[in-house]
């Protein structure tokens, strides 16, 4: 199964850090980005993998992927 390598970090926690705040649950450093690998049969499915692991409603934001 290929494996893929996403960039992602979380929106929230960098808009907290520039109004000089922590966020309520993930740590600062989600405002970095993460470099984080999913398998799957191929990039959408990974994606899919990625995206319930790291969900958009919880901030996530994925800003590219690379197959490795």
């Amino acid at each position: 199964m290929p494996v893929f390598e996403f960039e992602i970090h979380n929106s929230d926690v960098l808009d907290a850090l520039k109004d000089g705040t922590s966020h309520k649950i993930f740590k600062d450093e989600w405002a970095d980005t993460h470099f984080i690998e999913f398998s799957g049969s191929d990039v959408n499915e990974a994606r899919a993998r990625a995206e319930r692991r790291y969900p958009a409603n919880q901030g996530f934001v994925i800003s590219g992927v690379t197959e490795v």
